[in-house]
């Protein structure tokens, strides 16, 4: 068997791909890959990628001039693909709400009263949903070898 591809970044479609790195940039503290940061080139860039400190890749952004923005939840235009992230409390989660607010985002949808799974969803610059919600912080999920 040849085993299994390996889950390299994710890639966000938006108009403005520089705004859109920025906001996921300041979010969740990521870097950019050399040779894409701001002040590498002149050029307004149609593809950038943000890394974890490490090096690893996390997240890719492509140019998409005809994007167009989910409406969800309202009907319309379906969220296609949205990203999940924890915090470890409520307090945190209200943090984060003000720092998502301060750099671009807008609430889509609050249940950070919910006593089970505080959660709030919000919308990036570009109209992309992601969440965010209170979850234990523990080691990521490994899948079992076959």
């Amino acid at each position: 068997m040849a085993g299994v591809p390996h889950l390299l970044h994710t890639v966000i479609d938006g108009p403005d791909v520089r705004a859109l790195a920025e906001f996921y940039r300041e979010l969740l503290g990521l870097r950019y890959r050399p040779g894409d940061e701001p002040e590498a080139s002149d050029e307004v860039p149609d593809w950038l990628v943000l890394t974890y400190p490490d090096g690893r890749r996390a997240l890719a952004f492509q140019q998409s001039p005809d994007h167009v923005a989910p409406t969800w939840p309202l009907p319309g235009v379906p969220q296609q693909l949205h990203l999940d992230m924890t915090v470890a409390d409520p307090d945190e989660l209200d943090e984060q709400h003000a720092r998502v607010l301060a750099l671009g985002g807008r609430m889509l949808y609050d249940r950070s009263d919910d006593p089970q799974e505080p959660l709030r969803a919000y919308a990036d610059p570009a109209g992309h949903p992601f969440c965010i919600f209170v979850a234990p912080q523990s080691a990521p999920e490994v899948a079992p070898e076959e």
